[in-house]
């Protein structure tokens, strides 16, 4: 499938700036002032990068990369992993100077590792669930635990990357000393949003046997149509009335360029995704089956802290809300946040709320690590991902040839 170019990218705005001719006409000359000012900036120099914190990549495994970001000043002594959703990417958490998840983080002192799933090419295809959860994060996991010498780190997921990180603390409940969702989906099977509607009639295994993977642009398609009117007219009727200030422009195009940013997904992840979670909501029934393993809730013990947002279009709060009440820790907490999917990470609001309460729940439970009881002794990290052993077993399995 084609990736969107600028001129896909400008259509919107052509449909949106028919909306706004009969109300410039009725004062032409805040007008002119205000399209002189917008003709200075636009062909002005734009700030317009986008995950601009310095890092250092620790490793590379496959097209998968760990992420290490160091504080100036060290003040936890247990790091903090961030896996992100395969959908989009993680620079979300870094978007703009001024509304960084990422830099509150490092300014509290927190040292921060983050997966970059980067981009699935055909060789991809294959990868499930498993083959992310119990190797690239179980490696990820694996690299900090020895690096700092220490039993156990911090995890945080966003999105479809919080129901990963669910399902490797229930797998892998020894290694987590605190987990923290945010805007995760655990239970799919709710009516409160549209997605849920159309993920349950999604052909998922018709789309794989079509595309291979999931193309990344698709889905940026079919969450637009969620809400065009906010999402796409709204948008550029919005950018169209601000178009004469800079720092509107500067930050506008920054989320254009994250949106647009869109990794497809590996097809056999897809494939599980929509058919296990979605229509058959295995995960909250505690049936759910990864690697030959039941992922069980009921192996979450350990300090859990789960945003999610009440306005949020993607993954509603009786998606999210549902979580807490399923897992037998003693220390848990759900909160709610006004604001949206998005919006949670970048609004000005939410940045004085998200990301603080985030560090002062982490610093409040940063003693000792507490063992977890394990069903075995944790397995030898494998040196390899699973790939290159997956793709003929499940192109055997399928039917295909890749």
């Amino acid at each position: 499938m084609k990736k969107m170019n600028w001129e896909d990218l400008l259509s919107p705005l052509n449909i949106s700036g028919n909306f706004l001719l009969a109300k410039m006409a009725m004062d032409t000359a805040k007008t002119a002032n205000r399209l002189r000012e917008a003709r200075n900036i636009l062909l002005g120099p734009l700030h317009t990068a986008i995950a601009e914190t310095p890092y250092e990549i620790e490793y590379q495994e496959d097209r998968v990369k760990l992420k290490h970001y160091k504080p100036a000043e060290l003040r936890f002594k247990t790091p903090l992993l961030i896996t992100y959703a395969l959908v989009n990417r993680e620079t979300m958490l870094d978007l703009q100077p001024d509304r960084s998840v990422l830099k509150g983080f490092l300014e509290a002192g927190l040292e921060v590792y983050m997966i970059d799933w980067g981009f699935p090419t055909r060789i991809d295809r294959y990868l499930t669930i498993d083959d992310h959860v119990n190797v690239y994060m179980d490696h990820a996991v694996e690299h900090i635990r020895k690096k700092h010498g220490i039993p156990q780190v911090n995890l945080m997921g966003i999105c479809m990357g919080g129901t990963f990180s669910i399902i490797y603390t229930a797998l892998h409940p020894e290694k987590i000393r605190n987990l923290v969702t945010t805007v995760t989906p655990v239970n799919f099977d709710t009516d409160e949003n549209l997605l849920n509607v159309w993920a349950r009639s999604i052909d998922a295994d018709g789309i794989v046997e079509a595309y291979g993977n999931m193309p990344g642009d698709l889905l940026n398609l079919g969450f637009l149509m969620l809400n065009p009117a906010r999402l796409i007219i709204d948008k550029y009727v919005g950018f169209l009335e601000n178009v004469h200030k800079k720092d509107f422009v500067e930050n506008f195009v920054r989320m254009e360029r994250w949106i647009f940013d869109s990794p497809d997904v590996p097809g056999e992840t897809f494939r599980q995704f929509i058919n296990d979670l979605y229509k058959r909501n295995l995960l909250v029934k505690n049936k759910l089956n990864i690697g030959g393993k039941i992922v069980d809730l009921r192996k979450i013990t350990m300090p859990v802290l789960n945003i999610y947002a009440r306005l949020d279009h993607l993954v509603p709060p009786s998606s999210s809300d549902k979580f807490i009440p399923l897992i037998p820790s003693r220390d848990k907490e759900d909160v709610a946040l006004d604001t949206g999917h998005i919006g949670i990470y970048v609004s000005s609001k939410t940045q004085k709320e998200f990301g603080p309460k985030i560090v002062r729940w982490l610093r409040d439970r940063d003693g000792e690590a507490v063992p977890v009881q394990a069903d075995a002794a944790p397995e030898k990290p494998k040196t390899r991902s699973r790939k290159k052993a997956t793709v003929p077993a499940m192109a055997a399995k399928n039917g295909m040839n890749g």
